[in-house]
C-alpha cells in the first residue's frame, strides 16, 4: 500500500511540475514557447488560454478535496496531452509526436493510484441501501 502512495506522489509531482512549467512559459509568452505554438499553427492568444488552463488544473490537483474538479483536471490534461501529440504528428515532427504520450502514461498512473479521498465516490448510502437492503441494517 505504501508503494502505491509513493507511486502516486511521484507521478503526480511529475505531472504538476510539467504542467506548471509549461503553463508559466505559455502565459509568459517565452520565445521558445511562442515559436513552438507558431510551428504547430496555433495563434498567439492560444498560449494564454492553454497556460491558464494548465495552471488551474495544477491547482485543482494540489488542493485537498474537490474530487469532481480533480476528475476534470485529469480529463483536461489528457485532452491537452493527446492534442499536443496530434499537433506534433501533423506538423511533421515525426517521432517527437510520441514524446507527449510518455506524459500521458505518467498522468494515467497518477490517476489510477490516487487515494480514495481524491477520487469520486460513485456509490451513495441511499443508492447502496436501495440496491442492497441487507447493507442498510
Amino acid at each position: 500500500m505504501k508503494s502505491r502512495k509513493t507511486l502516486y506522489a511521484i507521478t503526480t509531482a511529475w505531472v504538476v511540475g510539467v504542467m506548471t512549467v509549461t503553463g508559466v512559459l505559455s502565459v509568459a509568452h517565452t520565445k521558445s514557447m511562442m515559436e513552438g505554438f507558431a510551428h504547430l499553427g496555433h495563434p498567439a492568444y492560444f498560449a494564454n488560454l492553454l497556460g491558464v488552463a494548465k495552471l488551474l488544473g495544477v491547482c485543482a490537483l494540489l488542493v485537498p478535496g474537490f474530487a469532481r474538479i480533480k476528475e476534470w483536471a485529469y480529463a483536461g490534461f489528457a485532452i491537452t496531452i493527446l492534442s499536443a501529440s496530434y499537433s506534433h504528428l501533423f506538423s511533421g515532427d515525426g517521432l517527437q509526436s510520441l514524446e507527449p504520450l510518455a506524459r500521458l502514461a505518467t498522468l494515467v498512473v497518477s490517476y489510477w493510484t490516487r487515494p480514495a479521498d481524491r477520487s469520486l465516490n460513485f456509490h451513495s448510502a441511499r443508492f447502496d441501501a436501495a440496491t442492497h437492503p441487507e447493507a442498510a441494517r
